[in-house]
């Protein structure tokens, strides 16, 4: 809520000064390279990009001020912080043991709230050891096993979690090199894990299957494993209140979201038509779960800015505790969305990744409500939008 506020704040100064609300946030997007005003470097941003391409993607000059009456479009634009300082939980520890099979497992205490977390592990233990991800076993989220992590928390699974995992990984590949280096009689330096194998580089006839190097070394008891940690650089006396002052993550992202919708003026209700969700990612590592994060996003942030309220007795007992009264969006109330990913390549990330999915919740809150506002002339400034508070607003502008 207190971003759609900034959001909207904006868009009341470019109407007052006549700047279109696409250009008035391209002047004032961020850039790589900049520190925020309390002292954080942004190492990574394509702020700009994100703007430019949902823009397009949505045909915001041909449609602004264009559309028919009742019909809106609006435009939405956040950044969200890649973890924070948690003290000790601030960062994230994983353990790679390859086994007998050739395969291997890790060990990480990310946990997967259905954001693909799993996923996303597995595909970077694989890339790093020179697996397929099917030879890949995870042991997550059992705090009796798994070492720290700060959990899905403060959008850090990717970006601490992931790179302790490659970190990791690393570590693992390190130890069967040397034990390959011995059995192919080359240099460590000169070979490369890939496709179950181990390489000799220049010579892919000099080769030997990972699972033979483990068992080879399983013989002669060294039992392969790796080791992996990381602790974003943060400034650990930064506070929110007495010292807002500092690095506060290592990583932010940035999203755009555009939403098209239509106005009922006898009932109130809102009809989504369309929406483009484009966010810097840094670098998309599965596609395809990025697009379920950014229509997920679009659910909880958008759809759901329209239908989730409380309600409160006089004593302070919620009215509406189940989803028969608590309205939470469905799939037949999701609009026709675009996701488009924009990379800018993190340099602390695990291969440049970042956050994805919370830059486009806290921005497609803010598009929906300023399409409604576009189409019925009046600024909204209380979440959710409910059809009530659409009609009292257009009475009364009349």
């Amino acid at each position: 809520a207190f971003a759609c506020g900034v959001d909207t704040q904006l868009d009341m100064i470019a109407e007052e000064l006549g700047i279109d609300p696409v250009d008035i946030r391209l002047i004032n997007a961020r850039e790589a390279g900049e520190y925020t005003p309390t002292r954080s470097y942004v190492a990574s941003c394509a702020m700009k990009e994100t703007i430019l391409q949902a823009a397009q993607k949505a045909g915001w000059k041909e449609k602004r001020g264009k559309l028919p009456k009742w019909r809106g479009i609006g435009i939405g634009c956040n950044s969200v912080q890649t973890g924070f300082p948690m003290g000790i939980r601030g960062g994230s520890q994983a353990i790679i043991k390859f086994n007998e099979d050739g395969g291997a497992t890790v060990i990480s205490g990310v946990v997967d709230n259905g954001q693909g977390n799993d996923n996303m592990l597995v595909q970077i233990a694989a890339e790093e050891l020179g697996l397929r991800p099917e030879d890949i076993q995870l042991v997550s989220a059992d705090t009796e096993l798994t070492p720290t992590d700060p959990g899905a928390y403060s959008q850090v699974s990717t970006f601490v979690g992931g790179q302790a995992v490659r970190i990791a990984a690393g570590d693992a590949r390190e130890k069967l090199l040397r034990i390959a280096s011995e059995m192919l009689e080359a240099r460590v330096e000169d070979l490369v894990a890939r496709d179950r194998m181990v390489f000799v580089k220049g010579s892919p006839q000099k080769a030997i299957p990972i699972q033979k190097v483990i068992r080879t070394g399983l013989s002669k008891g060294r039992v392969v494993t790796g080791e992996g940690s990381y602790w974003p650089k943060v400034d650990p006396k930064r506070e929110w209140v007495q010292n807002p002052y500092g690095q506060m993550c290592e990583a932010f992202s940035f999203g755009t979201t555009i939403a098209e919708v239509e106005v009922d003026p006898q009932t109130g209700k809102v009809k989504v038509l369309e929406v483009v969700a484009a966010q810097d990612v840094g670098f998309a590592l599965n596609p395809l779960v990025l697009e379920g994060q950014f229509e997920g996003a679009v659910a909880m942030g958008g759809q759901g800015g329209m239908l989730t309220e409380y309600h409160f007795w006089d004593k302070g007992r919620v009215m509406n505790p189940t989803q028969l009264e608590y309205k939470v969006p469905i799939a037949q109330d999701m609009p026709k969305i675009h996701s488009i990913i924009v990379e800018s390549h993190d340099p602390k990330g695990p291969y440049g990744a970042k956050e994805a999915g919370m830059s486009i919740a806290m921005s497609a809150a803010q598009a929906y409500s300023a399409a409604v506002c576009n189409a019925i002339g009046v600024y909204l400034k209380d979440y959710p939008l409910t059809p009530d508070k659409i009609l009292k607003a257009v009475k009364e502008k009349a």
